[in-house]
């Protein structure tokens, strides 16, 4: 079910669990601020989440919300994440949904990193 962006925090969303252990994950990447796991239904030959620690619903939460650390660390993690897994020549899109119109259904920020193969138009015209 999508989310409303604007909504507070769930502590209980599946990101949220996969932070603290609840939840396994084939993760590909951590650090102190951000963690990169393989999506279980991934729509590309690659296609890796990457989420930040802190408690952010959504991209628009995080950029008002989080402090400056955080955001270049987040930032720089989806960077590593995209050169360790070897997509950077060939390609890679990233994908942030926020908020229902756009098809968001967890309330905590992520980024997919969708690559290995060409991806072609995202929006047909």
């Amino acid at each position: 079910m999508p989310i409303d962006a604007t909504l507070p925090y769930d502590d209980g969303n599946i990101f949220a669990r996969i932070l603290r252990g609840e939840i396994p994950s084939r993760r590909v990447y951590e650090d102190e601020w951000a963690v990169a796991f393989h999506d279980i239904a991934p729509q590309a030959p690659v296609h890796i989440l990457v989420i930040p620690r802190g408690r952010y619903v959504s991209w628009d939460d995080f950029s008002a919300q989080a402090s400056a650390e955080e955001i270049a660390g987040f930032v720089r993690a989806v960077g590593t994440v995209a050169r360790e897994q070897g997509l950077v020549a060939p390609g890679y899109r990233l994908l942030g949904n926020v908020g229902p119109d756009a098809g968001q259904e967890v309330p905590h920020l992520h980024v997919h990193l969708f690559g290995g193969a060409a991806l072609g138009r995202m929006i047909a015209n």
